[in-house]
């Protein structure tokens, strides 16, 4: 799986079923206030611990054919760190929506990620400040929730037992004691 990395290659790629994609635009402000936010949340909680977090910029080589670059993802199994990238799925991968890579985040790597069994996959929409988490369960992934801050003008037209529903707090599978809180991830956004 070497021979996929491009030496002295300044412009960011992914591979996809044997494709090159290039990275191009680089993430906007609130992509990266996101996923700093969510790191540090993981960082933070991950101190001593066996898993690790790794935000934008490390390969992950699934096979000859898909080497992805996700925005954040946690690896538990030490032994696929490599000095240059991940050699198999992580446990966790986060995907930032973007208008260039929607389409993809939610169709060809969700499925990529689902096959090679990655236990979680959630997707951060920023501009609804929302995430999906899906979970692998049999081998396939199913949506477990989408965490939603709701803007005010909704929240004003909602009675209180609709307002009492509202779930901003929640536990990835991975940590049974961890708790995110979507403040927290949207903290400090535009």
């Amino acid at each position: 799986m070497n021979n996929l990395a491009f030496d002295n290659d300044n412009v960011d790629y992914e591979i996809l079923d044997g494709e090159i994609i290039y990275m191009t635009p680089r993430p906007v402000p609130n992509h990266n206030t996101v996923i700093v936010n969510l790191s540090t949340i993981f960082n933070n909680y991950l101190r001593g611990k066996t898993c690790k977090v790794f935000a934008d910029g490390v390969d992950v080589y699934l096979d000859e054919k898909n080497n992805v670059i996700p925005d954040l993802m946690i690896i538990c199994n030490r032994d696929i760190i490599k000095s240059n990238g991940i050699f198999g799925a992580p446990d966790l991968i986060v995907e930032v929506l973007s208008p260039s890579t929607a389409n993809i985040d939610k169709g060809y790597k969700k499925d990529l990620y689902e096959k090679f069994c990655v236990k979680e996959y959630w997707i951060i929409d920023i501009l609804n400040k929302s995430i999906d988490v899906n979970l692998l369960k049999c081998g396939k992934y199913f949506l477990d929730f989408v965490y939603s801050i709701y803007p005010n003008y909704i929240l004003e037209k909602m009675k209180d037992d609709e307002k009492q529903k509202i779930v901003t707090k929640f536990k990835s599978s991975l940590f049974d004691d961890l708790i995110i809180d979507l403040e927290d991830v949207f903290y400090d956004i535009n």
